[in-house]
Order: structure tokens, then sequence, then C-alpha cells
């Protein structure tokens, strides 16, 4: 049987980013720790970029005549 791993959801992500930051923004940070957490922070938002991007596929506008078109084409 084949696991299949959870992705976090975007509030997740954003919350994830959100300590990302709080944590470079501290007076004292030594320049590896910075640059890990600037490493695991772009991480983060390209992970943010990839749901957002799945959700506007999926995503669909019913016009006023009852035609579903895709959110892009409206």
């Amino acid at each position: 049987m084949q696991e299949t791993k959870m992705q976090p959801g975007l509030e997740e992500l954003f919350s994830e980013a959100e300590t990302i930051i709080e944590k470079l923004e501290q007076p004292g940070i030594d320049l590896e720790e910075a640059f890990a957490a600037y490493e695991q922070g772009m991480k983060v938002i390209k992970a943010c970029n990839d749901r957002i991007d799945e959700v506007e596929k999926k995503m669909q506008i019913l016009t006023a005549d009852g035609t579903v078109v895709p959110f892009d084409q409206e």
C-alpha cells in the first residue's frame, strides 16, 4: 500500500512563512541561520504559489447565460 503525504493548506503555509519572517527580523540572527531561514522561506513561497495555481486551474465561472468558463478566460 502506498502512503500519500498530506500537503499543508494555504493557511498553514502562510503561518509558516510568517514564522520564518519573524525569525529573520530578530536582532542578532547569525548569517548561516539567516540563509537557512531564507532558503526555507523560498520553499514555502513556492509551495504557496503551486497551491494557488492548483486552485486557479480548478476554478470555473458560471456566466449569466449559464455557460461555464475557466476562471482566467472570463
